[in-house]
């Protein structure tokens, strides 16, 4: 245990859409609670910049290089013993991000199908170790956009804001109906990680309540 009372073998996943504060979070999550990060490999990902020229030609591509990262994340973090706040789910991108590419027609729907298939292979088996727990972080659509600009990526700026806001409105119906493992909801206006650090600390005790609860249910 840590000051805090969260079992050092916990492994907790920050979900939201891009430009929430999932990685500032995750950091100051491990900061607090002395655990590892593991962070989304953004900069040598060779398909992302491509990826926002055309969608329809690097979708597909895109999301098995995630799936493949992510699915050897997660493996590393549980082999290691647990003690990780994760940058972003392997949950997010068959429900949300390569099923928004297929609806709209930048993945078809043989990619999509394979994709999927291999998921489901992959991840929905009894043996994948899925997270204690997922923070889903919530704010405004409008201050998405807002943090994507401040941000600075030329290539999210340059992206239709039509794309964003059915990102935003796909995550907003996932997590309503996210099953595979317990989720706490995380306004990002509850903390001010820059001025005031501690006000984190409400945002753990909710994370120590529902490991703790979920794991007298089904201890590892």
């Amino acid at each position: 245990m840590n000051d805090y009372g969260i079992p050092q073998d916990a492994v907790i996943t920050i979900a939201g859409t891009v430009g929430v504060g999932k990685s500032t979070l995750t950091q100051g999550l491990a900061d607090r609670l002395n655990f590892r990060t593991s962070f989304e490999n953004v900069e040598h990902n060779p398909y992302l910049d491509d990826f926002y020229k055309d969608f329809e030609r690097w979708s597909f591509h895109l999301q098995i290089y995630f799936l493949a990262e992510r699915f050897k994340e997660q493996k590393r973090m549980f082999e290691y013993g647990g003690g990780f706040v994760q940058d972003r789910s392997i949950y997010e991108d068959v429900d949300i991000f390569a099923k928004m590419h297929e609806e709209q027609g930048t993945m078809s729907q043989a990619d999509y199908n394979t994709y999927s298939e291999l998921f489901d292979a992959m991840v929905m088996t009894p043996y994948f170790p899925q997270p204690d727990v997922l923070i889903f972080l919530e704010c405004d659509y409008e201050e998405v956009i807002e943090r994507i600009r401040r941000r600075g990526r030329d290539m999210e700026i340059n992206t239709d804001p039509e794309y964003w806001k059915k990102l935003y409105d796909r995550y907003e119906a996932w997590i309503d109906n996210f099953k595979a493992c317990p989720v706490v909801r995380v306004n990002i206006n509850e903390y001010d990680l820059f001025e005031d650090p501690s006000s984190l600390d409400p945002v753990i005790a909710k994370i120590k309540h529902v490991i703790d609860t979920h794991r007298q249910v089904d201890p590892r």
